[in-house]
């Protein structure tokens, strides 16, 4: 096996191993070139090394590249490296690829892409200019498509880009001031620069209002005419509560009013699904939107919760109490709130006109009438909720 001339020592194939020149020094000088090349061969990998070599034939190419890269690899990123550096020190004649070697697999293409087709026009022939057809992803398909119309497989798939929004909570002014901005004077920071400046005069130093997070409120339909939608929903509320837990509070109205901010801070979405399932009693059951209204504003909102809050209200608007009732309680969010979204499922489609007993009672209250139908209109809510 021939050397590339400074291999300490290695005898070529059908020498005597057993003469002056040891073969172990130029198995050692291997170590310290491939350590050289960045493969981290510690005492232990090269003792290791050498242990097999002695089981094997130190003549034999295929030997020494084996007992190598199985003692002093360590990962498969030192493959390629420890390939070019064996083939450098021994012989540039490798043995044959094995099963073994990972071979790079081309990734797949998660965008769109372009497909060029050419039409034939009436004579037959086909138009000099391709025409350029867009083959949109899956993700992007499904990013428009009905929650109600989906299948179980575009269901698992819909949880999966829900976890992956991008969600910015609002934010308002706050109380406190930072430096820097020039909204006011900060004679404080200017007086102390001033007396460590010896009395000198100094650049004058300001301060602006600093900005924390907007209180959140989420109240959610889980009524049977909304079941469809509810599970996307609830998933939604959780990745909106996780990314701001401090200032989102999230509802379930149905008969009844269920307070799930608690059941909804599980890191994991099914984890939290499930505490959910088991604190809501009214899941796909009737609607009475008046009634959780004035539940949640006497016990939460009028407390605190709502005062100068985003509020959005995900419902058809089917109501099977007083509509009255609902105005009224909406009237009183809308003195409390900072803004009130209405998310209905059913505006997104065409020719949806706003007659539903519960909608035509809150709309007066609304700020914005949201379609929350598809991925893509939860986006546009986010958008919205963030520049309320």
């Amino acid at each position: 096996m021939a050397g590339n001339g400074d291999n300490g020592g290695m005898q070529p194939p059908g020498t005597d191993l057993g003469g002056p020149a040891s073969p172990l020094a130029g198995l050692v000088g291997f170590t310290t070139a491939l350590r050289r090349a960045g493969l981290a061969c510690e005492a232990t990998r090269t003792d290791a090394y050498l242990q097999a070599v002695q089981w094997l034939d130190p003549a034999d190419p295929a030997d020494l590249y084996w007992a190598g890269r199985l003692t002093l690899c360590a990962e498969p990123d030192d493959l390629p490296r420890y390939d070019e550096a064996f083939a450098a020190w021994f012989t540039p004649l490798r043995p044959a690829q094995s099963a073994l070697t990972p071979v790079p697999q081309p990734k797949p293409v998660m965008i769109a892409a372009l497909r060029a087709d050419s039409s034939a026009n009436a004579d037959g022939e086909r138009d000099e200019l391709p025409q350029l057809r867009v083959a949109a992803s899956d993700r992007e398909v499904l990013r428009h498509r009905d929650i109600a119309a989906l299948s179980k497989a575009e269901r698992e798939h819909l949880r999966e880009l829900i976890a992956l929004l991008r969600i910015e909570p609002p934010r308002r002014r706050a109380m406190r001031y930072r430096p820097g901005g020039r909204d006011r004077l900060d004679p404080r920071r200017t007086l102390r620069a001033l007396l460590a400046n010896g009395g000198e005069p100094v650049r004058l130093n300001y301060a602006r209002r600093g900005r924390r997070p907007r209180k959140l409120v989420l109240l959610i339909d889980v009524s049977g005419s909304m079941q469809p939608y509810a599970d996307a929903l609830l998933r939604f509320a959780h990745a909106v509560l996780r990314r701001s837990p401090a200032f989102t509070e999230v509802f379930t109205v149905g008969t009844r009013l269920t307070r799930l901010s608690r059941q909804l801070r599980h890191r994991d979405p099914e984890q939290a699904l499930i505490a959910a399932a088991h604190a809501v009693p009214d899941f796909a059951g009737g609607t009475r939107l008046g009634d959780g209204m004035k539940a949640f504003l006497d016990r939460w909102g009028q407390r605190g919760i709502a005062r100068q809050a985003i509020v959005v209200v995900f419902s058809d608007g089917w109501e099977r109490g007083d509509p009255a009732l609902l105005g009224e309680q909406m009237r009183r969010l809308r003195r409390l709130a900072k803004a009130v979204f209405w998310v209905n499922p059913h505006a997104g489609h065409a020719g949806y006109r706003p007659v539903q007993s519960g909608v035509a009672a809150a709309m007066p209250y609304v700020d914005s009438l949201l379609a929350g139908h598809s991925l893509d209109t939860l986006e546009i809510l986010l958008r919205e909720i963030r520049d309320a």
